[in-house]
């Protein structure tokens, strides 16, 4: 039977984490080890994992290094052949694991898995059945917010959405820059996207199996965008350019620059106008550039 780790990234996560683990607890299929990364936790998350501590392991960070990094050190730890990816707001159906093993174990090009993933306040809508991705370089969780019975269809997609994905160790390793999986650089907000891409340039695929249930929370996407703290939203905007520049060509860049185009001019527009500080990020992205375009490149999807 193949090995199953559990890897949760908790950040003030007091509201949902015992819920998490007990859903964790309750799959139907065997999990070898649970890894909790704490990222220097301010309210009661650490007293909560405490009651779990014979059950869990436990590692704190002195400061919030960030989703991506705090994910590599989980998959550092282990030696499993699967590595599940759980965001702490997800509640997992008991055979959500199951039901993604007996999928991936009958193709072994296939990389990453994702179930159905449905509202947890609207379990009747879709929060996310994989990642999309357009010529205009956007990702997007595939259809979330739609009806979740019209999603019945298990096949394969550009990605999945590391609030609940499992990975498969050997493909981990195959597409590991500088032996992180996740790009540190990223710290939080399309590393999952990241990770697709690359994954796709060197013939992995990725799948949703609908079988497969789980219930997300989805945070800081219901709020509107001046609640969310300036850092986020910088990372979410630039980390869009830092995984073009590592994956993409310049060919096929010019060959979807209408779409490009029709994306990117109305979106400077408008963060010239509304958001002028989300644009800070390029500083730390030029002073980054030779690092981010030194790493691997490959041909583009």
């Amino acid at each position: 039977m193949k090995t199953v780790s559990a890897h949760i990234v908790t950040f003030n996560s007091e509201a949902y984490i015992r819920d998490c683990l007990e859903a964790v607890f309750k799959q139907s299929y065997p999990i070898e080890r649970i890894i909790v990364i704490d990222n220097n936790s301010q309210d009661n998350t650490l007293a909560i994992l405490s009651e779990f501590e014979d059950r869990i392991t436990i590692v704190t960070n002195p400061v919030n290094v960030g989703f991506a990094p705090a994910h590599n050190q989980a998959i550092l730890l282990s030696d499993c052949d699967y590595f599940l990816i759980l965001n702490p707001d997800v509640k997992l159906h008991p055979d959500y694991i199951s039901e993604l093993i007996s999928v991936s174990e009958n193709d072994e090009l296939i990389g990453s898995l994702t179930g159905k993933l449905v509202l947890s306040s609207s379990p009747d809508k879709i929060d996310s059945t994989g990642l999309e991705i357009t010529k205009a370089r956007r990702a997007f969780d595939r259809g979330a917010g739609e009806p979740s019975g019209q999603w019945e269809t298990s096949e394969e997609v550009f990605g999945v959405s590391g609030a609940a994905a499992l990975y498969n160790a050997e493909m981990v390793k195959d597409i590991s820059l500088n032996n992180d999986f996740f790009d540190n650089d990223f710290f939080a907000y399309k590393e999952d996207v990241d990770v697709a891409w690359r994954a796709r340039l060197l013939g992995w695929k990725a799948f949703y199996c609908a079988d497969a249930v789980a219930f997300h929370e989805r945070g800081w996407k219901k709020e509107s965008r001046s609640k969310i703290p300036l850092k986020i939203r910088r990372y979410s905007y630039i980390n869009r350019y830092k995984m073009i520049l590592k994956n993409d060509h310049w060919l096929f860049i010019i060959k979807h620059l209408i779409p490009f185009l029709a994306y990117e001019i109305p979106s400077w527009g408008y963060f010239l106008l509304k958001e002028p500080s989300v644009l800070g990020s390029w500083k730390a992205f030029g002073s980054n550039f030779k690092k981010s375009a030194s790493k691997e490149k490959m041909d583009s999807i």
